[in-house]
């Protein structure tokens, strides 16, 4: 069991425990059992009723709950460092750039891949991210794809098959999403979650994208859609027509678009990743609109080698303040619970009773410092089901 006090203002994400969207606690505590679940949340005058350990004091910190990156490509080899290099002298960015990283990451053995995957992963648990979200999609071949998922089994439980990243090199298009809807699809569904489709310009047309995705949920796995990245297109159409989880990326959208994303606010989240514009000088995604319009919207990192290789989610939320128009709390919002709605995750993304222990202790005043110190490592102490996963509680008296 494990008793937190002391905080001097706690995110639940749930209006009924506190005030605002995101259920402010001040003067608050947090018990988790010794199941790993929040066993009672409220203040911090009342912790010794709820608990038979002694609590630990956190001295007025800040308490958030656990980032949950919706969207990252973590398993792969290589380094893509030239690339970033020549975009920022100028270059445009290319969805080709992946065919790199595709050489490298076949070339890796099963233990290289591994140990890039923890590499990443521990070091986005190091900055908050407690559910994290890893696909496939630098193997492209059957072999390639199926221990790509194997690694990405090694650090998380929410695997994405992307075999539909991009189409490999000398490779006939309908030939190869023939191969991803029948046996890479065969070999790679045991290992997955999820399914998703890069359906956009130099990848896989709205055509090609529905037929994968059908597939997909044909062989029981949850489906999510790379979206109007680098143009506009049909892809958020098609999100919407297959109900998809998320709509990833949304930079190049129509009023249209927003129109079908606020219908299907129920279903399907528009996951926003502002680093990947950042990294490809892009124009950043209007979250500001879709908000506004009654979006579902959620923050994630797209960590990947080539357009955004950071596994930071406080930068995430930092930009989409300062560079997306979000509110604070929107983006603290979007970045936790809307990563969780993205994942369909009722137990992560919020502090609240029955929700798993995952908690975030910052060194700052509020959760608004994250914007307001960007670049600033404000986290001093990460938990995951009531265990401490990153930093220490040495501070705690």
């Amino acid at each position: 069991m494990l008793a937190i006090a002391g905080i001097g203002h706690l995110v639940t994400n749930d209006p009924n425990l506190g005030d605002g969207k995101l259920g402010v606690i001040r003067d608050a505590a947090v018990v988790v059992g010794d199941d790993g679940l929040i066993s009672w949340v409220g203040q911090s005058s009342d912790v010794e009723n709820h608990t038979s350990t002694r609590p630990l004091n956190v001295g007025g910190r800040v308490v958030i709950p656990g980032f949950v990156d919706s969207h990252t490509h973590l398993v792969f080899a290589g380094d893509r460092a030239s690339e970033f290099a020549a975009r920022m002298a100028g270059e445009p960015y290319k969805a080709g750039g992946i065919r790199t990283t595709m050489a490298a990451t076949r070339a890796a053995t099963n233990d290289q891949l591994v140990a890039n995957a923890r590499r990443l992963a521990a070091e986005a648990l190091a900055s908050g991210t407690t559910t994290i979200e890893v696909k496939s999609g630098y193997g492209l071949s059957v072999a390639d794809e199926a221990r790509s998922l194997e690694a990405a089994r090694a650090v998380t439980d929410e695997t994405t098959f992307l075999g539909a990243h991009v189409v490999p090199p000398d490779t006939d298009p309908d030939s190869y999403v023939d191969l991803v809807c029948g046996e890479m699809l065969g070999r790679c569904a045991p290992h997955a979650r999820w399914i998703d489709v890069f359906c956009d310009r130099g990848a896989f047309d709205v055509d090609q994208a529905r037929t994968i995705l059908a597939a997909g949920a044909k062989a029981g796995l949850g489906t999510r859609l790379h979206a109007n990245q680098l143009q506009h297109g049909g892809g958020i159409a098609l999100g919407v027509e297959m109900g998809v989880a998320s709509c990833d990326h949304c930079t190049h959208v129509s009023d249209h678009d927003i129109e079908l994303l606020a219908s299907a606010r129920d279903t399907t989240v528009a996951t926003l990743l502002p680093t990947a514009e950042l990294c490809t000088r892009s124009p950043f995604p209007d979250a500001r609109r879709l908000i506004d319009a009654g979006v579902a919207v959620a923050l994630a990192s797209d960590c990947n080698p080539g357009s955004s290789y950071t596994s930071s989610m406080p930068l995430v939320v930092a930009l989409g303040v300062i560079s997306m128009g979000m509110t604070c709390d929107e983006a603290l919002w979007s970045a936790t619970m809307g990563g969780a709605r993205a994942l369909r995750r009722s137990d992560v993304g919020g502090l609240a009773p029955f929700m798993r222990g995952d908690l975030v202790i910052l060194d700052a005043a509020s959760h608004v410092h994250l914007a307001y110190r960007p670049g600033v490592n404000l986290v001093t102490t990460v938990v995951r089901a009531g265990e401490v996963v990153s930093g220490q509680l040495d501070f705690l008296v």
